[in-house]
Formats: structure tokens, C-alpha cells, sequence
């Protein structure tokens, strides 16, 4: 299951005294399950990045405190600066990361304006996917005319904010108004030359960039410039859609740079734009030798990527997150420059970090530390997060029988067959692998639940549904053990059966382990519903609770028979 994650990059006007953005930065890092990223502030331009994600409604209600204190704290009326800007909280654009679609972050973006307006009386509008007209799409648009615009700009129907009053008071004057937007990730990437030529390297910026290059007449550098009937300069597009870019020297490494902004990412991948500036460099007589990545980038985009080149090289794309990132690290030289920690540089492993700071997991202990931490006296880890660890441990193998398929001598036309049984087996070994810890969070949930006061009759109340909630999760964690670690099976039959010869005996023995863990995890099902009083719910996951292990039980003796008779 892929945990959501929303990210919001508001910029603020301020970027000198920063008191004032620790204050709005400080309501942030109030909100439980929103980590504070990045803050970068610039004297010049006297506006603050800010960079903060996490669980999609928290990460929404952070916004709005956010802005919420900056209409407090910051006054436009006396601000100067070289960026373009209309308020405090100049621009709030929500970006999805993981397990959550441009859709629904669209509807978050317009929740939040929508409170901004009416809640804080700030002009407010939506803009880039959020945008309710095609106009108000760009930026620039809706920005047009900046702060100073914006008395008579209210004035205007056509201009009329999406939320939030469309008059100018003393409150209007010193917030300005916001813009609130849904976009997709921005990478900014830079593309290592083998030469320190600035021309050379803007030539191939030009070559990829989706703005391309100016048409001329005759030599295509100091030839006259083509315009057309409107007498606008002709221009020849790039190859790349979504991407900005240019050409420069970068005297701290002594090379030329395609310095890019992937405004899309699912447009144009990381590895995509590697591929076609290393493409357009050979044309030019140039060589790509690496790349650089400024900020951070999402786990999808490097898995991605990685997997783009095992395709390439016909590898099983099954393996462990951690392979297909390397994979991806030296296949783009992302680590040429400078090493390259993917904890430090992609945004959900930053997360994890932020977010388990101090805690153990786990899944996180060596084999001897989760078996003498099972041994214990605590009473968790306990049957059920061992349950789920015979179930990962079974797909596991499943997989690891896969992945040596896909490359046995001999069935080299078959890699893609098993790599998609591998990739089937690794996302339920994963899976299981979350549920390991899963299944302690939910004994320590009854646990707190049964602490809770029970003096009033409110405080009685409360703690009754607590308790009756935390057992309900205690019941469906063990529940989808049984569910994944059966569903495991299919890839673990598979392999008994069409899987390298020399390892069906791994295939059976993962079969055990599927079965263990179904049957164990069944256990705990039956041993945590108890006390559970939706009687009507309860019926249902019991019913196919027992269907699953009766399943299990049969789907055992089928692969065991495949396996005895091949050894």
C-alpha cells in the first residue's frame, strides 16, 4: 500500500527578516504528520521557498495556517523585491508525490483556496491544474500587473478572484492576494559535458528545450531571424516537452552543464531527458559524463528510471528498491560530482527519516535482533508480526526463484516473463514487510486505548470507542497478512512450476511459509475478535477469513505435490 504524500511549496514575501518566516514556518511544524523540508529565503528577490509534505490533510491544514500567519505577520504595502509578486503568500501550489492523483490534488487545492478566501478575506485565485478557466492556468496571467495592479485589477468582473472578496480595503492591501495551485513535481536537473564550451552546451539546451531555438535564415547562428506575418520571431522546437533549458560553465567543476527544469515529470522523465541530451551531445561531437540533481526528487521518478535501464541491459525488474536506485545512480552518473545519498536526496525516504526519528522498527533489526527481540519479555513483537514475516519470507523466495529465471543461460527470450512474476512476488513481500510492524502499532493502539480515562461519562464513552476502534484495526492487520501472504502463492505455484529446476525446492519451501503465515496470522484474527462488538462486520472478515485459510491449506499440498515430483 503506498502511503499518500502531498508536498506544498509556498513562496512568501519575505526574504530579509527572517523572524518573520520562522514564525510562519513555526505553524508548519505544529501540524502532526507535516515535515518541514526546505527554507530558502533571498535577499534580492525578498521572498522565502518554503518546502514542506506529508499526509495530504495535514499537509492542506499546515497551508492554511501558513498563509494564515503570514497575512498577520508580513505587510505588503511597503514591499519591494525583483521577483514578481501580488501578496504575502504570493503563490501556495500543492504537488502530488505518492499514492495520490493530479485529480485529487486538485480538489485539495481548491478546498484550500476556497478557505483562504472566505475564512482569511484574501483575494484568492487558482491557477495551473487547479485553474477553473484555460486563462488562469499560467501564472503570469493571473500574476499580471503584480501587487501594484490589484486596486484596479479587483475593479475588473473578468478579474474577479475565484475566492475570497474582490474590493480593496486596508486588510486587502496588506495581504495582496494568493494564488493556489495544483502542478506536478518540478526536477531541476543538470546534464555533465565533457567539454567547458558554454556554446556547445547551449546549442544542445537548444536542441532539447520545448522552446527551442529562433529559426534564421542561412547559418543558423548569425543568419537573419525568420518572423512571421505577425512579425514574431519563427521558432524551431525542441525534442523535450515540459523542459526549460541552457547552456552554461560551471567553473567549480571546470565543465559546461545542461542546466534543465523538468516542469512535468511525467511528461519527461529524469532518464528520458538523460538519454535525449546524451543523444543530441554525440550529434554535436560532445560526451555526457554524468548529471547532477538539485532538491530532492521523488522514489517513483528514480524507480522509474532504474528500471528503465535494466529493461535496456533485459534484467529482471524485480529486485529490491535499493538495486533499481543504484541502478539508476550510475546509469545517469548521478553521483559524477558529488556522492549521491538517495536518504538525502529522494523526498519519501527523507520523510521516513524525519518521521522515525528516534523510533525502531522492526523490520529495520538484524534477523538475530528480531529474534531475541521476539524473545523477549515485551509482549510485542508477538505471532502476528512473525506471521507476517514467514509470509514475506515465502514471496521472497517466490521471487528470488524469479529473478535467477530471468537470466538463466538458455531462457534469455524469457527475462520479461519472469521479471513480471518477480515484480508480482516483491510487492507482496513488501507488503508483508510493513504489516511487520503494522501488527505491533496495533497491539500498542489497544494498549493507549485501555490507558484512556474513564471518570465521566463522556470520558467513558470515549474510551469504549477508542478501545472498540483500535480492535477493529487489531483484527484487519492480521487479516491482510492472511490475504497477502496467500495471495503470494499464485507467483510461488508459478515458479514450482515454470521456474529454474535447480530451485523448486526454494518454491516449496516458500509455500510453507505462505501457509504458516496465513494459518498464524488467522490466530490473531480469531484471538483479537473478541471483544469486538460490530457483530455484522465482524461475520463477514471471519467468513473469509476462514476461506482463506482452508485456500491456503490446499493451494500448499498442490505446490508441494509440483515440487516433490521434479526433485
Amino acid at each position: 500500500m503506498t502511503k499518500r504524500i502531498l508536498e506544498c511549496v509556498p513562496n512568501f514575501s519575505e526574504g530579509r527578516d527572517m523572524s518573520k518566516i520562522k514564525l510562519i514556518t513555526d505553524e508548519v511544524e505544529k501540524i502532526d504528520g507535516v515535515y518541514l523540508l526546505d527554507v530558502d529565503p533571498g535577499k534580492a528577490t525578498n521572498r522565502t521557498v518554503v518546502t514542506f509534505a506529508g499526509d495530504p490533510d495535514a499537509v492542506v491544514e499546515a497551508a492554511f495556517q501558513a498563509v494564515k500567519k503570514a497575512a498577520e505577520v508580513l505587510d505588503m504595502r511597503g514591499h519591494k523585491g525583483e521577483h514578481p509578486r501580488m501578496g504575502a503568500t504570493d503563490v501556495c501550489p500543492l504537488v502530488p508525490v505518492a499514492g495520490i492523483t493530479m485529480e485529487e490534488t486538485v480538489e485539495y487545492a481548491r478546498k484550500l483556496a476556497k478557505r483562504i478566501g472566505e475564512e482569511l478575506n484574501i483575494p484568492t485565485y487558482c491557477y495551473e491544474n487547479a485553474a477553473f478557466t484555460e486563462e488562469r492556468r499560467n501564472l503570469a496571467n493571473v500574476r499580471s500587473g503584480e501587487y501594484e495592479a490589484l486596486p484596479e485589477k479587483l475593479k475588473d468582473p473578468h478579474w474577479k478572484p475565484d475566492f475570497g472578496p474582490a474590493e480593496w480595503n486596508d486588510h486587502t492591501a496588506k495581504t495582496g492576494a494568493t494564488a493556489v495551485g495544483a502542478r506536478n513535481f518540478l526536477v531541476a536537473f543538470n546534464v555533465n559535458l565533457n567539454t567547458t564550451s558554454t556554446r556547445r552546451a547551449n546549442a544542445i539546451a537548444f536542441d532539447v528545450r520545448e522552446a527551442g531555438r529562433v529559426k534564421r535564415e542561412g547559418n543558423p547562428l548569425t543568419g537573419k531571424i525568420v518572423k512571421d506575418e505577425n512579425g514574431n520571431p519563427v521558432r524551431i522546437p525542441g525534442t523535450l516537452k515540459a523542459v526549460k533549458a541552457i547552456g552554461w560553465y560551471i567553473e567549480e567543476y571546470g565543465i559546461a552543464q545542461i542546466s534543465m527544469n523538468l516542469t512535468d515529470i511525467s511528461i519527461t522523465p529524469v532518464h528520458v531527458a538523460f538519454d535525449e541530451v546524451d543523444k543530441k551531445a554525440r550529434e554535436r561531437g560532445v560526451r555526457v559524463t554524468g548529471s547532477e540533481l538539485v532538491g530532492l526528487i521523488p522514489l517513483q521518478a528514480m524507480l522509474d528510471a532504474g528500471k528503465h535501464y535494466l529493461r535496456k541491459q533485459q534484467r529482471s525488474l524485480g529486485v529490491p528498491d535499493e538495486e533499481i536506485i543504484k541502478i539508476a545512480i550510475k546509469s545517469m552518473g548521478l553521483d559524477e560530482l558529488r556522492p549521491f545519498n538517495p536518504k538525502e536526496k529522494i523526498i519519501e525516504y527523507v520523510l521516513e527519516e524525519k518521521e522515525n526519528a528516534g523510533k525502531k522498527k522492526l523490520v529495520d533489526l538484524t534477523v538475530k535482533g528480531f529474534t531475541e527481540t521476539t524473545a523477549s519479555e515485551a509482549p510485542a513483537p508477538g505471532g502476528g508480526s512473525v506471521s507476517a514475516y514467514m509470509g514475506a519470507l515465502g514471496a521472497a523466495l517466490a521471487t528470488m526463484v524469479a529473478n535467477l529465471s530471468s537470466h538463466k543461460r538458455g531462457w534469455d527470450d524469457r527475462w520479461e516473463e519472469f521479471s513480471g512474476w518477480a515484480e508480482k512476488g516483491k510487492e507482496k513481500y513488501v507488503e508483508l514487510l510493513r504489516l511487520i510492524d503494522e501488527d505491533t502499532n496495533a497491539f500498542n493502539k489497544i494498549m493507549e486505548a485501555f490507558k484512556l480515562p474513564k471518570g465521566t461519562e463522556e470520558e467513558k464513552e470515549a474510551r469504549k470507542k477508542a478501545i472498540q476502534e483500535a480492535t477493529k484495526f487489531a483484527i484487519e492487520i492480521p487479516f491482510k497478512v492472511m490475504k497477502t501472504a496467500y495471495e503470494s502463492m499464485d507467483v510461488i505455484k508459478a515458479m514450482a512450476e515454470i521456474g529454474n529446476p535447480n530451485s523448486v525446492s526454494d518454491a516449496g519451501v516458500g509455500a510453507l511459509a505462505a501457509r504458516s503465515a496465513v494459518k498464524g496470522a488467522y490466530l490473531n484474527v480469531k484471538i483479537n475478535a473478541s471483544g469486538l462488538e460490530d457483530k455484522e462486520w465482524l461475520d463477514k472478515i471471519m467468513k473469509e477469513a476462514a476461506e482463506i485459510e482452508k485456500k491456503a491449506e490446499e493451494k500448499e499440498k498442490e505446490i508441494l505435490g509440483i515440487v516433490n515430483s521434479k526433485i
